[in-house]
């Protein structure tokens, strides 16, 4: 394996100089306040319990991380997935919940700020002449995910390395080299847990993949680099007991360089191809061809005993809100169309025929039940469509596959709903018997609330509701740690 060759085709920069505009934050319409920046960590302080009582058995720490600075005087990002990753941590102990947030001190936040703009270009940002940009972890933002190992907590970009991040006191304690031999090597914001805490995930250089499976504390048990039949644009992947599928869309990169919506093409024509690869053996595939979509997000896939896989995921009709759909809501302008991706069913038969069952529902950020990952099941948790001003999603919903059945719950257009995250109800073991965690930006109020539903009675509403503050900028994926 060679790293410099492997990095070669996905991590070179392009410096050419575009002037940035300074965006207004909080201009115009108030759903504005979610892409608004926060200049500066946050203390811990106790969140207001304004509704409900909280369950007795729910006790721990859910941490999400998404972007939450985004406009320097010098200059600014254009796009909203090239904010400063921030991590959050809501701690639920005896009743009571707190906020504690602090940026990752990733080099690009560095050589940003000593700039005074942002110079580092990114995922739809030109870098700037004062851009200093070596590997993939120079324009590391860290801002999309977060991952449990041993110890510690990394946060987690899709193009470079995770940052490992003290869990308690948030402070960074720098970036994390999986293996001496491999440093820089990409590795994704979406890795795939196996029930007893396995890792798998994958890094991307156009049309080449390197597989990495790590164990529960994060130590490298296998990196192994595949050829894949498209240069594809992978933001998320899927896992069974025995496979790992890769969605192949014809998002397509033509070149390499930043910003990464500068490199890619949307081309319909080529379809999208599912490349199915065995666990046990990565030179073991089959792929499958359906037709041309576009999707960020997918959940965990499961089999049948004749080999059929089935595959959670969120269309698109094509990749327009990742080109300049993040772009509009970051400068405050509604979306060109409405945000409207589709839950849908990939089933991939073991006689070849690949089928995407429709559902109808507007959905994004698919989650299932952790202690059943890769294993046959039958719900998924989904945050909901908008309506009105409110350009994102303002619901929870909960499909069950088997029964064809959804329950949800509507916040109303004055809340932006960001993902959910399943929490197991103490001493049971049945599929998505527990409690439910969601944030959202309430805008009347002005302040991110932290809810809790209970999974089996979601229509009736939270259970209990904690107030913060301070309005977060919206946040894009966490994981919760029982204690």
């Amino acid at each position: 394996m060679n790293r410099r060759s492997f990095l070669s085709l996905g991590a070179a920069a392009a410096l050419s100089f575009n002037p940035d505009r300074l965006l207004a934050a909080g201009a115009g319409a108030d759903w504005t306040l979610g892409f608004a920046d926060l200049e500066s960590d946050l203390d811990l302080r106790d969140l207001k319990r304004v509704y409900g009582r909280p369950p007795l058995d729910l006790s721990g720490d859910l941490f999400r991380n998404g972007p939450a600075k985004f406009r320097r005087p010098g200059g600014s990002a254009t796009h909203w997935f090239d904010g400063d990753g921030l991590i959050r941590r809501f701690r639920i102990r005896e009743g009571r919940a707190s906020l504690a947030a602090r940026f990752v001190d990733t080099p690009r936040r560095r050589t940003d700020t000593l700039a005074n703009a942002v110079v580092t270009g990114g995922f739809g940002t030109r870098p700037g002449r004062d851009a200093r940009i070596a590997s993939p972890d120079d324009v590391n933002c860290a801002n999309i995910s977060v991952q449990f190992a041993g110890d510690e907590l990394w946060a987690l970009w899709e193009s470079g390395s995770p940052f490992a991040i003290d869990p308690e006191t948030l402070a960074t304690r720098g970036l994390k080299v999986l293996r001496s031999d491999l440093a820089g090597m990409p590795y994704l914001a979406h890795p795939r847990y196996e029930p007893d805490g396995r890792v798998w995930n994958l890094g991307l250089a156009g049309s080449r993949a390197i597989v990495w499976r790590l164990s529960p504390s994060g130590v490298v048990e296998a990196a192994q680099v595949v050829e894949l039949p498209l240069a594809s644009y992978i933001h998320d992947f899927s896992a069974t007991e025995r496979h790992l599928i890769l969605v192949l869309q014809p998002w397509v990169q033509e070149r390499p360089g930043s910003p990464l919506t500068d490199g890619h093409s949307w081309k319909p024509e080529l379809g999208t191809r599912i490349v199915v690869l065995e666990k046990a053996d990565l030179s073991r595939r089959r792929v499958f061809e359906t037709e041309p979509f576009f999707a960020f997000h997918m959940g965990d896939a499961w089999e049948d005993p004749d080999g059929t896989l089935h595959l959670d995921i969120c269309v698109y009709p094509d990749a327009s809100f990742a080109v300049e759909g993040g772009a509009r809501l970051l400068e405050g302008l509604p979306l060109s169309s409405p945000l409207e991706p589709e839950l849908r069913l990939l089933t991939l038969g073991a006689d070849g025929a690949c089928r995407l069952e429709r559902t109808g529902l507007v959905a994004e950020f698919p989650r299932a039940d952790g202690r059943f990952a890769g294993l046959p099941r039958a719900r998924t948790l989904f945050a909901g469509g908008g309506r009105g001003a409110n350009p994102l999603f303002q619901s929870l919903g909960l499909q069950d596959w088997k029964r064809g059945t959804t329950d949800s719950f509507d916040f109303g257009e004055r809340h932006i709903f960001e993902e959910a995250v399943f929490v197991p109800r103490r001493h049971s073991s049945a599929e998505m018997d527990g409690w439910i965690l969601g944030v959202s930006l309430n805008l009347d109020a002005r302040a991110s609330e932290l809810h809790v539903f209970d999974s089996r009675r979601i229509s009736e509403g939270p259970v209990c509701t904690w107030r913060a503050d301070v309005a977060l900028p919206l946040s894009l994926h966490g994981q919760f740690r029982a204690v």
